[in-house]
């Protein structure tokens, strides 16, 4: 799977992080962007810590290191933020399935620090709640942790 948005460095990182985690072992995640930031945003990172997800090897990067042949076939391109749901992707290895999942960007709350990390954490419940939906029919399911994040 892999998981765009414009900057990759909030929502797209918090769909490979929990698609990771939430995947048992029989998924792997990746993340990108269109116009990629070269950074993962703090709140993101510390709203995955708080749900007790690695944020190992996060990073942003371009969606062109996936369209590269010898580059990792995706079976499914998940684009999660509005911008990249309306930009011309490049043709991915193997011709995955497209699909938007759409999210408001956290960063932009009104209402200071504690607003912000409280919408990224809202996010990644957001985003927790449609991967095992999705999960629950897309992979056996003995695979999906019980539960909500």
């Amino acid at each position: 799977m892999l998981f765009l948005c414009t900057h990759n460095s909030a929502r797209s990182i918090l769909s490979e992080a929990l698609a990771n985690h939430l995947g048992g072992g029989r998924v792997e995640a990746f993340s990108a962007g269109s116009q990629p930031s070269g950074r993962v945003n703090p709140n993101a990172l510390a709203a995955l810590r708080a749900l007790d997800v690695s944020t190992d090897g996060l990073g942003s990067k371009s969606w062109d290191e996936f369209a590269r042949p010898g580059a990792p076939v995706m079976d499914r391109v998940v684009t999660v933020c509005g911008n990249a749901a309306r930009e011309s992707c490049p043709v991915w290895p193997g011709s995955p399935q497209s699909v938007h999942w759409g999210y408001e960007d956290p960063s932009n709350v009104p209402g200071g620090e504690d607003a912000v990390a409280s919408a990224f954490l809202d996010t990644a419940r957001r985003i927790s709640s449609q991967l095992q939906r999705y999960f629950a029919t897309a992979l056996p399911q003995e695979t999906v942790p019980a539960g909500e994040l």
